[in-house]
């Protein structure tokens, strides 16, 4: 048994069993991965993939209990080259972080800036994707944080930590007919088309669920995945935008007016999250506290330690 045979079991999972796919990926032969598969199975004598022919099918019931074990066999050796790192060089290294296009453009901007100034030696990537993308790149180790409103509470394999709480906003063109009304109300908003994010993207599901409960169907002319498109749109006349009230700038959109609706939608809560079990550097510790105050370090660890599933 080696670590290749176990990158080659984790790989094959995580690329739906497609065998060239995986070679691709771990950058060798399709015949050296299938031989890699069967010498595993020969040693344990069990067979790990449910097969057609030549083809993987999926897991095997001792394939499914095993899996999981070579994740965190996996996730532990990458534990141990984290820790010899801490120690041989703590102001070094590369951290991943994995975020929407909002949280990336509008709420971690002074935070980059100010992890770059004290970590100048760390190699910063900012990844951005979905909610369901950023908690699949946490899960599977190829992101060390995530941030996104959505996806990444309780989900099991993940701790997560409130970053901050927001509540959406109206944005209409100067001189529009909303700007006058002095309280704006879902009837009132639902008479207008409305551009507002894309499902599953930035609190949409509280939109939605705020008119649904007050029995109102809202005419969403178009959704987009990130807020510089919406108001782009708002600024042609298209209609009325609902968007996350960080995103408005007072001196960028100049062409807009922001309403403040705090008690038209739901609160919303962006949270941070860390694959439970992962040992984090130095400066990945100093980058969530510093996402989040309350939280200290010894508290992250203590989650990230725990083997329930759930949230701080």
């Amino acid at each position: 048994m080696n670590f290749q045979q176990l990158r080659i079991i984790r790989e094959t999972v995580r690329q739906d069993f497609n065998l060239t796919e995986v070679a691709n990926a771990l950058y060798t032969s399709q015949p050296g991965v299938s031989k890699h598969i069967k010498d595993l199975e020969d040693e344990l004598g069990i067979e790990i993939f449910v097969r057609r022919g030549k083809r993987l099918l999926g897991l095997t019931e001792p394939g499914k209990e095993l899996v999981g074990v070579v994740e965190r066999i996996l996730l532990d050796t990458q534990n141990l080259r984290r820790i010899a790192d801490q120690f041989a060089s703590r102001e070094t290294g590369h951290f991943v972080v994995a975020t929407t296009h909002t949280q990336a453009r509008y709420a971690l901007p002074k935070i980059i800036q100010w992890f770059k100034a004290d970590y100048p030696k760390v190699h910063l990537t900012l990844l951005q994707g979905s909610p369901r993308e950023i908690a699949e790149l946490v899960e599977t180790g190829q992101a060390d944080v995530g941030i996104a409103t959505e996806a990444l509470e309780g989900v099991p394999e993940l701790v997560s930590f409130p970053f901050y709480s927001w509540h959406h906003a109206i944005i209409v063109p100067q001189g529009h007919p909303l700007l006058s009304v002095e309280k704006v109300t879902l009837e009132i908003l639902a008479e207008y088309p409305i551009i507002t994010y894309h499902e599953g993207f930035t609190g949409r599901a509280h939109v939605d669920k705020a008119f649904s409960e007050a029995a109102i169907v809202p005419d969403i002319v178009l959704s987009a995945i990130d807020a510089d498109v919406i108001k782009t749109y708002v600024s042609l006349g298209l209609g009325v935008g609902v968007v996350a009230s960080v995103a408005y700038d007072k001196e960028q959109d100049r062409n807009l007016e922001l309403i403040p609706v705090p008690d038209l939608f739901p609160s919303n809560t962006t949270r941070i999250a860390v694959r439970r079990g992962t040992y984090l550097r130095s400066y990945a510790h100093a980058f969530i506290e510093k996402v989040c105050p309350d939280v200290g370090e010894e508290s992250i660890k203590s989650a990230l330690k725990s083997q329930n599933g759930g949230d701080a």
